[in-house]
Order: C-alpha cells, then sequence, then structure tokens
C-alpha cells in the first residue's frame, strides 16, 4: 500500500455533475470527468484493511455486499494513486469484461462494505473504476484480441444484455464460435435501452464495446425472436451449446381499478421508446410533453422515468413509494456490511427538486384507483397513506383512514419491478421453471433440464444487479466450455 494513512489526509470527493437546470436540456451524460491527481487522491484513500470487504460479493439481509464480479479493488486503487494506469487496466480486466458499463450505472455495493465506511465515507470505487476503463480507451489500450485458434464448437447465446454479451465474450475467448440473437434493433439488451442515455451513452460507450466484440469474432443477429423468427428446434439442431439469457422482462402489474385508461403504461416500455426516439429520430415515442406524470414504483427505473419525464417537459411529475422514507444513516438493524438503507437523492429527484422545488418522492402511499374521464383517458391517482405493521413475522402494509387524496395525472408509469422471464421460449425448449417462472438452473452448474442448454442472468435468479448478470454470464460461459471440451480454463 503507497499511502498508508491516505484514508485521513483526504476527504471522499467524486466527479462534479452538470447543474441540474442545464442537464435536463439535453440527453448527454451527466458527469463529469476528475482530474488525474484529484483520482490518485481517491485511489490513496484505499486503506488497505486487513480483511477487505469490498471484493467479497455475497448476500447478506437478502441484500448484495461488495463485488459480485469480485473486482481486485485494493490492487487497482493502488495503482492508481502511484500513477500506473496500465497496471490499473490490466487488473481490471482480469475480473470484468465490462467496467465501462459498472463504472456509470452499478449501484456500487463494493462501496456500501468498504471498511473505510464503518468511520469515514467509503472509498470512490465506482469513479476510479470508470476513469480506469476511459483512460485505456483513451491511450488506444483496449484493442481487438483475436482468438489464435478455433474449437469448430458453435454456441448461441439468447439475449444480449449484460449476461448475455459477458458469457458471449468469455465463450470466445475460449476459442468457440458464438453468435448472440437479439429481438430488438441493436445490441445491449437493457444496457441499450433500458437505460437512459443520460446514464450510459448508446453509441459512445455501449456501441463501442459491441463494435470491439464483433471486431473478435463473436456474430450479432438483431430483430429476430428466438421461439418466434427463428425456431427453438432450429436453434438445438445448429448448435452444439445454448445459452439463455433472457433478461427477467415480465413487468409488474398494478391491479387497480381504471388499470386500462389510456395514459398508463409501463417504466419499460416508455423508457425504450424515449431512447429509441433519442437515437432515431424519426422514432415515435411515449411522450409527458406538458402532462402531470406520477411514477408509481421507486428504484432505479422509477428514478429514470422521473429524469426521462423531466427531459421531455412535462408539466409536473411526483413518484410514489409505497415504503417508509428511509433513515439519513444506518440503523441497528442494517450493520456494515449490509448494503445501507439509507435516504438516497439520485440524479433524477435532484433535477426534480430543481425544476419544481422538492424532492418528488412520496413515501408510505399506496394507489388505490387510476381516474378516468368519461373517454376513459386518465385523469388521476387516487391514492392513501399506509403503516407497516406486523403480521405472522412479515410486515405489511395497511391502509391509513381519512388520508384519501387525490393526485391529477395524464400519464402513470408503473415501475413496480419485474415477474421474471418471458415464457414462451422456454415452453418451447421445455426447460424447467421454478414457482417464480425463473429458470431451473443451479448457481454454481448452470445447466437446465434440457441437455446442452444453460441459463444466466436475471432469466435465472430473477431481477438483479448489472454485477450479478456479469458474473453468472462469465459463470455459465465457463461450465458450457467445460461441458463442451471437458475441461475449462475460463475463470
Amino acid at each position: 500500500m503507497g499511502k498508508v494513512k491516505g484514508f485521513l489526509d483526504h476527504t471522499r470527493a467524486v466527479p462534479e455533475d452538470r447543474p441540474p437546470l442545464e442537464r435536463i436540456k439535453d440527453w448527454q451524460e451527466f458527469h463529469k470527468e476528475m482530474p488525474e491527481e484529484a483520482l490518485r487522491e481517491q485511489g490513496a484513500r484505499c486503506m488497505d484493511c486487513g480483511t477487505p470487504y469490498c471484493h467479497t460479493g455475497i448476500m447478506l439481509g437478502g441484500m448484495t455486499s461488495g463485488c459480485p464480479i469480485h473486482n481486485l479493488i485494493p490492487e487497482w486503487n493502488d495503482h492508481v494513486y502511484r500513477g500506473l494506469w496500465r497496471e490499473s487496466y490490466e487488473r481490471l480486466m482480469k475480473t470484468n469484461n465490462f467496467p465501462e458499463f459498472t463504472g456509470r450505472v452499478c449501484p456500487a455495493p463494493c462501496e456500501g462494505s468498504c471498511v473505510l465506511g464503518i468511520i469515514e465515507p467509503p472509498v470512490t470505487i465506482k469513479n476510479i473504476e470508470c476513469a480506469i476503463i476511459e483512460y485505456a480507451f483513451e491511450q488506444g489500450w483496449v484493442k481487438p484480441e483475436k482468438v489464435a485458434e478455433r474449437t469448430g464448437k458453435r454456441i448461441a447465446v439468447v439475449g444480449s444484455g449484460p449476461a448475455g454479451l459477458s458469457c458471449a465474450d468469455q465463450l470466445n475467448k475460449a476459442g468457440h464460435t458464438v453468435t448472440v440473437f437479439e429481438r430488438d434493433d441493436r445490441i445491449g439488451g437493457l444496457l441499450m435501452y433500458g437505460i437512459p442515455n443520460m446514464k450510459l451513452d448508446k453509441e459512445a460507450v455501449v456501441q463501442r464495446r459491441v463494435d470491439l466484440m464483433e471486431k473478435e469474432g463473436v456474430t450479432f443477429v438483431v430483430n429476430t425472436e428466438v421461439g418466434k423468427d427463428y425456431s427453438a428446434k432450429k436453434l438445438l439442431e445448429e448448435f452444439d451449446a445454448v445459452v439463455l439469457c433472457t433478461g427477467a422482462t415480465k413487468p409488474r402489474d398494478l391491479d387497480v381499478e381504471g388499470r386500462k385508461n389510456k395514459g398508463v403504461y409501463f417504466a419499460m416500455d416508455f423508457l425504450r421508446a424515449s431512447t429509441k426516439a433519442v437515437l432515431d429520430k424519426t422514432a415515435s415515442k411515449i411522450s409527458a410533453r406538458g402532462k402531470d406524470v406520477v411514477v408509481i414504483g421507486g428504484g432505479d427505473t422509477g428514478t429514470d422515468c422521473v429524469a426521462t419525464a423531466i427531459r421531455q417537459e412535462c408539466k409536473s411529475v411526483v413518484q410514489l413509494e409505497i415504503m417508509p422514507k428511509p433513515p439519513l444513516e444506518r440503523q441497528p438493524d442494517n450493520p456494515w456490511p449490509e448494503w445501507p438503507k439509507t435516504l438516497n437523492v439520485d440524479y433524477g429527484q435532484e433535477e426534480a427538486a430543481a425544476l419544481q422545488g422538492e424532492d418528488p418522492r412520496r413515501y408510505s402511499i399506496m394507489t388505490k384507483k387510476l381516474l378516468g374521464d368519461s373517454n376513459g383517458r386518465l385523469t388521476g391517482v387516487e391514492v392513501c397513506r399506509v403503516k407497516w405493521v406486523k403480521k405472522e413475522e412479515r410486515a405489511i402494509p395497511e391502509p391509513v383512514s381519512e388520508t384519501e387524496e387525490i393526485i391529477p395525472a395524464d400519464m402513470v408509469l408503473l415501475a413496480m419491478g419485474f415477474l421474471g422471464p418471458e415464457e414462451g421460449l422456454l415452453q418451447q425448449l421445455q426447460v424447467e421453471q421454478g414457482e417464480r417462472s425463473n429458470i431451473q438452473a443451479e448457481y454454481g452448474d448452470f445447466r437446465t433440464s434440457m441437455i446442452k442448454v444453460f441459463a444466466a442472468g436475471d432469466a435465472r435468479r430473477g431481477q438483479s444487479l448489472i454485477v450479478w448478470a456479469i458474473n453468472e454470464g462469465r459463470a455459465a460461459a465457463r461450465e458450457c466450455d467445460r461441458y463442451l471440451m471437458g475441461c475449462t480454463n475460463l475463470p
């Protein structure tokens, strides 16, 4: 460790963001870059702790603690502090296929389990990770690596989200011939159409990596839905192995009166149409312009809906959360190194507050009814407050009487999570599914009930983090390689 007392000498610092009222006028990424000297100071804050938790990647209290892809964080922090950027890049790429993605959109469970976080704000791991890979691209170190020898084995990866891309990248490195099928018109899955451009630039970041993989030998097939445009039977006949990385794309719906009123959309439909319109000016979008928008649900997707509606020049935006407002600091029942369940003001809420004068979120609110006019058009949302009570060891929301109110709304966006993978292809392949409809495949093995068919990512584990998708894509590639070759050198 270079600077033993670096965490005492330097305070936590993150890159400045463009001012909220400036950045809402465009769709460009809003983070600014930090100068090298500032990055080296942040790297110096890494403590050389005896037992680092930042790269553990385990589940504690139902939440992720540490990095699921086991990034060698203390090592590349030290390299950055010393100015050894090439070495930091090489360490980073040992564990992470796409640090330019995780460095931008990962919630950073590594920082939540940072040992320094017990007494001080944690090390800025996520920002340093992003800086390393961007510096590597600038220096020309990131180049297509041609595979020396092909195995003759053909593998189909269905789905091009983070699990599918990491799986394909690893299998290609092992010398297999890999074809990735994507039903949309662009490669990336969630990375392309589930995350807005201001968080993750599609052309400059996502497409850059896709182009690199293509030059390395991965074949991408777009506008092709396996099970419809390309039969499951043909898939099994033409490939030596299949890896299903289709994601958990079945959205959770809201079962209340008035759900069928015009103006109610699933969050992902809204975000996908918006990004398409950003990339292709002729594409139609679901527009929030001039509308009172209500986002039902929190999390990253809810935040993205808030920020997108603002950029589309909505009249107002309110975000409803059924959960109570989180505390400002860790509570006794949420000890380190669990993920800190504390109040976080994300970019979308910051923008809404700058525009409207207050945080758009309202907590402990239940939606009772969606109101509409005689033409079936949405006019408002009837809500009430709830209190959380324990019944049979479970916390249940109970409506509080005489707290009903109506929030005006021309548009409602449902951002309440996902229920599991779409089942058409899974039924055609006759793979077994669990109680929650996820594909049955043991973690660490990833084989489904059908011979030569593997599964990874959200389709197997349920809705989760991008880093877990990359973890599973890499691990499924390893087991697929072992299945085909009898042994494997993949990590």
